[in-house]
């Protein structure tokens, strides 16, 4: 049988996609420009970072930014 995604689902599944390839204030600029905080953010925000504490989301965009830097020099 085959399961057809509602929009919300998709959504996310997209914004998921962006956050692990877009710098997070990137994706923060996306967000705002294409009006996407219509929904209930705290919801999303807990499904987003569900498995992150501080130490390792600072982890993670030290090494976007170190692999940034790699990339442009």
């Amino acid at each position: 049988m085959v399961q057809v995604k509602n929009e919300q689902q998709v959504l996310q599944e997209g914004m998921h996609i962006l956050l692990a390839n877009m710098e997070p204030s990137t994706f923060a600029r996306f967000w705002a420009a294409c009006n996407l905080g219509r929904g209930d953010y705290l919801q999303l925000k807990d499904e987003l970072f569900a498995d992150e504490s501080v130490a390792s989301l600072y982890a993670k965009i030290t090494t976007f930014q170190e692999s940034n830097a790699d990339d442009a020099g």
